[in-house]
């Protein structure tokens, strides 16, 4: 699903990443630890293509990510990538529905269609009865719970998560954490995690320490 080789990020003269290289497979659960400054978050919005690296080599689901310009890139991540962050970034107007609707509109899929989807998503993730609600109706586990169902409303092959139950309580943190499970389960996609919850992390296939700017382990 993921091959990065020799992948370098400089930041004016600072390093921060030195020569990762990684592949993943379809379906594995990641996680990816390490302490602050490591480079996990910059590593993962490369992987993301949130960012590009200075040098080196990615492809996603067979796809060269160097060979797309900004807009392909933009249209590749969209229907290939969801992204799940500590803080939720749902927008406030919005009802959890019309949220988990947004990146399908961006893809060009209908209302209709768009909104079937999401409202199967929702149920899935136990929202059957919050779909009208606004953000600040939700408590934060539901929010994520949106927030994840946004992540997933276009089929992506692959699912990045930077601290996503960093923001929630150990009760709420667990049940996010079992329900990147049961999501690979269902729908078979890969999972990248950063994290510095060390159960989650231990759960993962793989887990992966980062110091210093490279994989350590």
């Amino acid at each position: 699903m993921i091959k990065a080789l020799s992948i370098y990020k400089k930041y004016s003269t600072l390093d921060v990443l030195k020569g990762v290289s990684i592949t993943i497979e379809k379906g594995e659960i990641i996680s990816i630890v390490g302490a602050s400054g490591a480079g996990k978050t910059t590593l993962l919005h490369i992987l993301g293509t949130l960012d590009r690296p200075t040098t080196g080599a990615l492809e996603i689901n067979g796809t060269n990510i160097a060979s797309l310009n900004d807009k392909k890139m933009a249209e590749f991540r969209n229907k290939n990538i969801g992204f799940v962050f500590q803080f939720h970034h749902l927008l406030p107007e919005f009802t959890a529905l019309e949220n988990v609707c947004i990146p399908a509109f961006i893809a060009g899929v209908s209302k209709s269609a768009a909104e079937e989807k999401a409202k199967e998503l929702l149920t899935f993730l136990g929202l059957s009865q919050r779909m009208q609600h606004k953000p600040s109706e939700l408590s934060g586990g539901e929010q994520q719970r949106v927030a994840v169902a946004r992540a997933l409303i276009n089929n992506p092959a692959v699912v990045f998560a930077d601290e996503p139950s960093g923001n929630l309580d150990s009760s709420t943190a667990k049940e996010l954490h079992q329900l990147f499970f049961t999501l690979r389960e269902k729908f078979n996609q890969t999972f990248v995690i950063v994290t510095h919850n060390e159960e989650l992390a231990d759960m993962a296939d793989r887990k992966l320490v980062m110091r210093d700017g490279n994989i350590v382990n």
